[in-house]
């Protein structure tokens, strides 16, 4: 029990650390893309997508150590005998999707809760990290096209594209 309380501590912080880096990269380098901003917000989808990604397989490679291997628990149902199953197992229990494919018996049983968990604050944060790119720059889809649009037809009073959401209003 100790050694998998010792290693769901260890997969925690690897699994934050893996992610922090993977946001923080992301962060630093993601105004320096010579791109549009709608791919700017999906380079921060990939990021965080291939954050979990990493972090599935590392829960995945402790299942194949600890339970396969070192027999530290084991799982019902449909049988557990390969990494793949392992990766499939880290995937449900990360996401919270819980098919009920492999029920985790004995020791496995902390390393999928704490999985779950973890998988489920991880989730959170990339998903605030995403929003706060996409308030960054989901507003700059329309000043880059209003931009296009003013030099195209002109000046226009007031500010470019702010017609398209606020109509100006008749005499009151």
């Amino acid at each position: 029990m100790l050694i998998v309380l010792a290693a769901s501590i260890v997969l925690v912080m690897v699994t934050i650390l893996v992610l922090y880096e993977t946001l923080r990269l992301t962060s630093e380098h993601l105004a320096e893309l010579p791109v549009p901003p709608r791919w700017r917000i999906v380079a921060v989808v990939l990021a965080a997508f291939a954050g979990h990604t990493v972090a599935v397989w590392i829960y995945a490679v402790a299942y194949w150590l600890l339970v396969l291997r070192l027999g530290l628990g084991s799982f019902s149902g449909v049988p557990v005998t390969t990494f793949e199953d392992c990766l499939f197992v880290s995937v449900v229990a990360y996401s919270s999707l819980g098919y009920g494919d492999h029920a985790p018996v004995g020791h496995a049983r902390l390393l999928t809760g704490v999985e779950a968990l973890n998988g489920l604050l991880l989730i959170g944060w990339s998903a605030s990290f995403t929003y706060l790119a996409m308030e960054r720059y989901w507003p700059l889809h329309g000043k880059a096209r209003a931009h296009r649009a003013a030099k195209a037809h002109g000046p226009a009073d007031g500010e470019p594209g702010r017609e398209r959401f606020f109509p100006p209003t008749t005499g009151t």
